[in-house]
């Protein structure tokens, strides 16, 4: 963590800050510290609503001896293409499942994913991702179910009988067009309402606007999923390596002369 780790009197003022209903961004005022190490703090000892100081103290004293144990085989497992800081990936993936708990994921759901995001080819099996993230193939089994019923990851058949579980740019519009699709019931159910209320009365109005607001929402937001999919998305072939050699295939033919 920026500015060294948490110390109990400050995980102390957290609990008391969030009892008070103060945001995360004031507490870390108080603390001086960044709003993200709170955040992550909080979402990653039981919320807002169950963080308790003392857990989390212990917790975090507890996670730093795993870590020391297993130092040998991290430092091996942890190595990086592309001449990466390894300590530093894993510190911005940290901060990835902390955004993606904020968003409503479960810390393990959100921790597969984070993991998944940050690999060059988007794609791990199970007992990659239960090494790499020092949990159980049942934890890992548990999250990929959850997140593939949010076409948040798909399923790919691999080597052997092994599966991969994938994110791709796919994933995104799907998961865009499922929250849209999501409140077609809903839309529904209120236009239902409008009737049985009587049109044109208080409870109905609220209603009918809500199911007009939502439905010109969910147009709108396919049509701009199905937009940058076409744009954003379309595979483009690789251009050829400009330092290769020509063969003498590739050589240019002379252009026909004009005959007279």
């Amino acid at each position: 963590m920026p500015g060294g780790r948490l110390t109990q009197a400050e995980r102390q003022q957290i609990a008391a800050g969030l009892a008070d209903g103060l945001a995360y961004a004031e507490i870390a005022r108080r603390l001086d510290r960044p709003t993200s190490t709170i955040t992550r703090e909080v979402m990653r000892n039981g919320g807002p609503t169950g963080y308790r100081a003392d857990l989390a103290h212990r917790a975090t004293g507890q996670r730093a001896r795993r870590r020391r144990q297993a130092a040998p085989a991290g430092r091996q497992a942890s190595a990086q293409p592309y001449g990466r800081d390894a300590e530093a990936v894993r510190a911005y993936q940290e901060s990835l499942t902390t955004v993606f708990m904020i968003s409503g994921l479960p810390r393990m759901m959100a921790r597969v994913l984070g993991c998944l995001y940050t690999t060059d080819t988007g794609s791990l099996t199970a007992s990659d991702l239960a090494q790499r993230l020092s949990v159980s193939p049942a934890s890992v089994s548990k999250a990929i179910t959850y997140l593939e019923g949010l076409d948040l990851v798909r399923r790919e058949r691999g080597e052997g009988r092994r599966e991969r579980y994938v994110v791709d740019d796919d994933l995104w519009y799907q998961s865009m067009i499922r929250s849209a699709r999501a409140n077609d019931q809903f839309i529904e159910t209120a236009r239902q309402g409008v009737a049985v209320l009587g049109r044109g009365t208080p409870a109905a109005t609220r209603l009918e606007n809500a199911a007009r607001f939502l439905d010109f929402v969910s147009e709108a937001l396919i049509r701009a999923a199905e937009q940058g999919r076409e744009v954003l998305y379309t595979r483009t072939e690789t251009p050829p390596d400009k330092t290769a050699e020509p063969s003498p295939d590739d050589e240019p033919t002379a252009a026909p002369t004009a005959t007279a």
